[in-house]
């Protein structure tokens, strides 16, 4: 079992200019057939990565406010897989760092999700929110990485 967290973008940005904003070392840059790349970071982040294009998208997540759907019609996501025994600290603030430079090198529209069913953040309109005040104040400095314009603060307030 593994535990499993997605971003995704909405828009037609190609999937390898989002793998390159993501990983812009040449080294961990994801590879493969478009419209799939994917990369084993296991040894240098605790996680892999796989990013997809695709069309008609369909996110059906739980947030603070209850159940939230958004139907993106064409997207890129980012999947970040880790040992269901590693989610700490340092491998959430890797994976947090790739997405920062995503999110701060576009400005696509975009949900950060959990598993598959648990909403961390959005960004509708330039906007980042994020969402289950928990999950951020559980690794240190991970709120800092990715300010937003509403919700929790930087310090998790």
């Amino acid at each position: 079992m593994a535990l499993e967290y997605r971003l995704v973008l909405a828009g037609d940005t190609p999937v390898e200019q989002v793998a390159g904003r993501a990983f812009p070392d040449p080294e961990e840059l994801p590879t493969g057939v478009i419209p799939l790349l994917t990369a084993d970071l296991f040894d240098r982040y605790g996680f892999s990565v796989a990013v997809r294009a695709g069309r008609n998208g369909y996110v059906d997540v739980e947030s603070d406010e209850g159940s939230w759907e958004w139907e993106p019609e064409a997207y890129v996501s980012l999947s970040f897989r880790m040992d269901k025994f590693a989610d700490q600290p340092p491998l959430v603030i890797n994976m947090l760092t790739a997405i920062r430079r995503v999110l701060n090198t576009g400005s696509e529209d975009a949900a950060f999700i959990l598993n598959g069913d648990v909403l961390l953040l959005t960004r509708f309109d330039g906007k980042p929110v994020k969402h289950r005040r928990t999950w951020w104040e559980n690794y240190p400095g991970a709120a800092d990485l990715i300010p937003s314009s509403s919700g929790l603060s930087p310090d998790g307030a």
